[in-house]
């Protein structure tokens, strides 16, 4: 596997815990921005690839111990820095918080990415695994005919989690910050401290793993340059409308499997029971002692959810 003019950006393998062979490239976007992308290749007996759509403020190194998952069931992984986080390029002259104009502007992103992954001749089938804002870049992607075979999503964003009152004020605010110029400043009730700094392992809303959450802590620690603060006012107005008009739409084409946990608070559960119940080659799998990082949970759920998803992925070549 060659990659042909394509510029060797860091990976950060000592955090990662990655399979071996690693490596990350900078993706030149449309629209002139620069994000990393981590490949993570498949055994000689290649089953696919597995196309890593990360949730806000992830990055490629999170990712390590499920793409070393993958390895071991044959899949490579290939995964991305989105706009303004990670170590793609930042929207703001204050780089932690988390925002972005238009949301559809992530599809340059999904653009570069798999312009990339074709230079790569990454083997084939693709698949798509999306976590949380992942959820929404990547059903987006595929209605936009994403070239893979089957998608799995976990705990995607559908919906953000908000009361009725708290959406109805987020979509003012929102309406009304793009009118006065204010929408590149913090949403209400975040902070811009990033969350696992801010919050102890007791209450959090991520995991009930100590390990996991206290890895995701660590990695902020290495690489200070990794963190993201709270998301934007208009963040969140982009993201509202963005699953807004999402819900207008049948379910793709293509086959999708869900998995979320009981205690999710973040993402609306509701949308995600909606979409999947008219997901006519869609599963749900709802799991008990979950909350929104099902993929950082304790690793004999870590492992039982990964081998699922495979399981899945290997139904639909």
């Amino acid at each position: 596997m060659n990659a042909p003019m394509l510029q060797p950006a860091p990976l950060h393998a000592d955090i990662a815990r990655g399979p071996d062979g690693g490596t990350a490239y900078w993706l030149p976007t449309r629209d002139g921005l620069q994000l990393r992308a981590g490949l993570w290749p498949a055994p000689d007996t290649a089953q696919g690839t597995v196309l890593l759509f990360p949730g806000r403020t992830e990055y490629i190194e999170k990712y390590g111990d499920t793409a070393a998952f993958f390895a071991t069931q044959g899949f490579a992984t290939f995964a991305i820095d989105w706009r303004g986080q990670g170590l793609a390029d930042r929207l703001l002259s204050n780089a932690l918080l988390g925002h972005v104009d238009h949301f559809q502007k992530y599809q340059h992103d999904v653009d570069a990415m798999i312009e990339t992954a074709k230079r790569l001749e990454l083997p084939k089938p693709w698949y798509l695994l999306a976590h949380s804002m992942g959820g929404a870049i990547g059903l987006r992607a595929l209605y936009e005919d994403l070239p893979v075979k089957a998608a799995a999503f976990s705990a995607p964003m559908w919906d953000i989690g908000l009361a009725q009152p708290l959406r109805s004020l987020a979509f003012g605010i929102g309406a009304f910050s793009n009118l006065f110029g204010f929408g590149q400043h913090l949403a209400p009730s975040t902070s811009i401290k990033p969350y696992v700094n801010l919050q102890g392992f007791t209450g959090n809303l991520l995991t009930n793993d100590r390990d996991m959450y206290q890895m995701l802590r660590d990695h902020l620690s290495a690489v200070p340059e990794l963190a993201l603060s709270g998301p934007t006012i208009n963040w969140v107005y982009e993201g509202l409308r963005e699953c807004r008009e999402l819900a207008k739409r049948p379910a793709p084409g293509v086959p999708g499997f869900c998995t979320l946990g009981r205690q999710e608070e973040i993402v609306s559960t509701t949308a995600i029971h909606q979409r999947m119940d008219s997901w006519s080659e869609g599963e749900l799998h709802v799991i008990d002692k979950v909350r929104h990082e099902v993929l950082m949970e304790n690793p004999d759920l870590r492992h039982s959810v990964l081998t699922d998803i495979c399981t899945f992925f290997q139904k639909h070549r």
